[in-house]
């Protein structure tokens, strides 16, 4: 049976890996053994992904991106250019801490710009947006707009990815709705949580 995705020739898969259909890797990348990525996921030029890491499906991972072993991420999930995740606290040359990699997870529709970086053993929220050039140093919220060194919240956006609110605190009970495709959303618990009303 031919395999239903694409390695461009100058990439390469070690074994046991598996990949999903309609998934695409580009060039200059490497797949680490004992890696899992699903469906529809596209992985730009000069990318290395693994050991063991779980990628879920129609994950965009562009230019210049390494997900090191402890990082998992999610449905929907985009990585934006040269963006850098870590996986040990306190990393020194000659002292081996690969029994300390801290778990990174970033949820379903979480976004990443390019060149942030996201220090390991933290949780990134649902469709949440982290400014290009950040730092994210604590987990961060599902919907959170975070930008700076450290990343700190500055606002709020809809699953779409359009601004809700540029204010960092929310008011309890409070409604939002997407100026771009009407999604209503309600704030619980200091939380924005999806809305039918």
């Amino acid at each position: 049976m031919p395999e239903n995705y694409f390695v461009h020739e100058s990439s390469y898969i070690d074994e046991n890996v598996e990949i999903g259909e309609k998934t695409k890797i580009w060039h200059f990348c490497h797949i680490l053994g004992g890696t899992y990525i699903g469906k529809n996921c596209s992985f730009g030029q000069n990318c290395v992904v693994g050991p063991k890491v779980k990628i879920g499906n129609n994950v965009k991972v562009q230019n210049n991106v390494s997900i090191y072993e402890g990082v998992e991420l999610e449905d929907d999930v985009f990585c934006g250019p040269s963006m850098v995740f870590t996986n040990v606290i306190n990393p020194r040359s000659h002292v081996s801490r690969k029994n300390e990699f801290k778990k990174t997870l970033l949820k379903q529709g979480a976004t990443v710009g390019a060149n942030a970086t996201i220090v390991c053993g933290h949780t990134l929220g649902r469709y949440c947006f982290i400014g290009a050039g950040s730092v994210v140093t604590k987990d961060i919220p599902d919907y959170a707009m975070v930008i700076g060194n450290p990343g700190k919240i500055k606002g709020w956006v809809c699953k779409c990815g359009v601004k809700l609110t540029a204010s960092e605190c929310l008011q309890e009970d409070s409604f939002h709705r997407c100026a771009d495709c009407g999604m209503k959303y309600k704030v619980i618990n200091g939380m924005i949580k999806e809305s039918s009303i």
